[in-house]
């Protein structure tokens, strides 16, 4: 690892298209020449049983003529092989042309179980035109003294051929060839892969200078969609990302005008009710601190709705605990004191068991009771049920209906947009912040759930939360009733 530590190290810092280039070259690099290795060896081997089967041929070629009469003292050269035929005294009485008067190729003599060896032959160098490496491998043949008769010497005879050693790699030239072959793929590679990779970055330079152009006060730029899939969706990806962003900081400038101008009124109130106290002498301060209070109160709950979008805003984590919601209704309609005006009506599945955050939902379920009070001619009804549609999970149905004058279709979206407050809520409830609903909504999909609202004018807005339900938790055939 440390050998190729640094090599790797300096192929980090080059630029992306150099080393993607630089490793594809060099994974071809290898795998070329695990295929040269494999071809150049079976080249070898087959180029090496070609030369042992031409020395055979010839021994065999020496042995007839051997068997039709003498030899001629002067032997052909065929193949580029050398060959010399010798009496057991040690008489060369034929050779190939250089080697009738030299000293014997070899004193070997085939073992009796054999006629035939193959021996490497030293210290024998090539000459000029000679092939392979230049060393030799020998062939010793003995010819029996029953084939020998029409020869001079002294029987047995034997036959010495010396072929040229095939290297495993074949030739020279060969592998020479295979090298070149080698480094002409991984060129290529290297040529075609960065050719490519600069294709590919060229795109993701201009959605990086598109992107780094964009600041917060242009947020309705957009990268360029290039046309590759991947960068495709990638550019798709950052453009839908950035206009979730625009959203969201459009929604964070409108949160701080409209924050700021609510917070502004109580602040306002407050401090003009104490200067005029403080103009009169006689001022009723009891009455002064009541205002002073109301007031108070107002911006207590408008900070509180903000603490409560920002922790939904920026996805703080909820502390789930298992819950009966039919449990936690029943509990927050006691707690509403009942009116000569309103009456509340609540019919509860028992048993229905959620996974929530208690404090969460029982907000939003106060956030509903608050804007059907505010609304409500006499009547409200708070139900609970459990729907179990065919081959669905089954979903806790939380329903807050009211008969008031309803809400117009064309803007019962527009009610659960943060500080929109229609005319007829403002009459009702001047010191509202109109963040009850839009909160309530970011709840129920904090939890994977949904509210709507279904309305027609005059005939009241009926608020439905649903919600995940436990496995095992529901059940619609126990109903608690009460008036509130």
């Amino acid at each position: 690892m440390d050998v190729l530590g640094w090599p790797l190290r300096v192929v980090e810092r080059l630029p992306l298209r150099t080393s993607s280039a630089l490793a594809a070259a060099g994974l071809t690099a290898l795998e070329a020449a695990g295929t040269a290795m494999l071809f150049l060896r079976k080249a070898g081997r087959e180029r090496a049983v070609l030369a042992r089967e031409r020395g055979e041929l010839t021994v065999d070629q020496v042995f007839h003529q051997m068997l039709r009469g003498p030899l001629d003292p002067a032997l052909p050269s065929r193949f580029g092989n050398a060959m010399q035929v010798i009496d057991a005294d040690g008489r060369i009485l034929a050779a190939t042309e250089g080697l009738q008067h030299g000293p014997p190729l070899s004193r070997i003599v085939p073992p009796r179980s054999r006629t035939q060896i193959e021996r490497r032959l030293p210290g024998r160098r090539r000459t000029r035109r000679g092939r392979g490496t230049g060393d030799r491998m020998l062939l010793a043949t003995r010819i029996p003294a029953e084939v020998t008769h029409h020869q001079h010497g002294k029987a047995p005879l034997m036959i010495y051929l010396a072929f040229p050693r095939i290297p495993w790699f074949g030739s020279r030239r060969l592998a020479a060839a295979t090298a070149v072959a080698s480094m002409a793929a991984s060129a290529t590679v290297f040529a075609i892969v960065y050719r490519s990779t600069v294709r590919v970055l060229a795109p993701m330079a201009g959605i990086r200078d598109e992107f780094a152009e964009i600041t917060a006060t242009d947020l309705a730029r957009r990268v360029p969609v290039p046309e590759p899939e991947e960068l495709k969706a990638m550019a798709e990806t950052m453009n839908t990302t950035l206009a979730r962003l625009e959203t969201a900081v459009s929604d964070l400038r409108k949160l701080t005008s409209e924050a700021s101008h609510d917070l502004r009124g109580p602040l306002t109130s407050i401090h003009l009710r104490l200067e005029n106290a403080l103009d009169e002498p006689e001022a009723d301060w009891p009455r002064v601190a009541a205002d002073i209070l109301a007031s108070v109160e107002r911006q207590e709950a408008i900070v509180t709705d903000l603490l409560t979008l920002t922790r939904l805003d920026t996805g703080q984590p909820l502390h789930p605990q298992r819950t009966d919601l039919g449990a936690l209704v029943a509990a927050e309609l006691r707690r509403r004191e009942p009116t000569d005006r309103i009456r509340i009506v609540g019919k509860l599945a028992q048993r229905v068991e959620l996974d929530c955050d208690r404090l969460l939902v029982d907000r939003l379920l106060a956030n509903l009771l608050d804007n059907a009070q505010r609304h409500a001619d006499g009547h409200i009804e708070v139900t609970l049920s459990v729907e179990t549609p065919p081959g669905g999970p089954a979903t806790a149905v939380l329903a807050v209906a009211d008969d008031g004058d309803g809400v117009p279709a064309d803007r019962q979206e527009e009610i659960f947009e943060r500080f929109i407050r229609l005319d007829g809520s403002r009459e009702r409830d001047p010191n509202g912040t109109g963040l009850g609903l839009p909160i309530s909504r970011d709840i129920a999909r904090a939890h994977h759930g949904t509210l709507t609202v279904d309305s027609r004018p005059g005939h009241g807005a009926r608020f439905t939360a649903r919600f995940p339900l436990l496995r095992g938790g529901g059940d619609e055939a126990g109903l608690v009733r009460g008036d509130h």
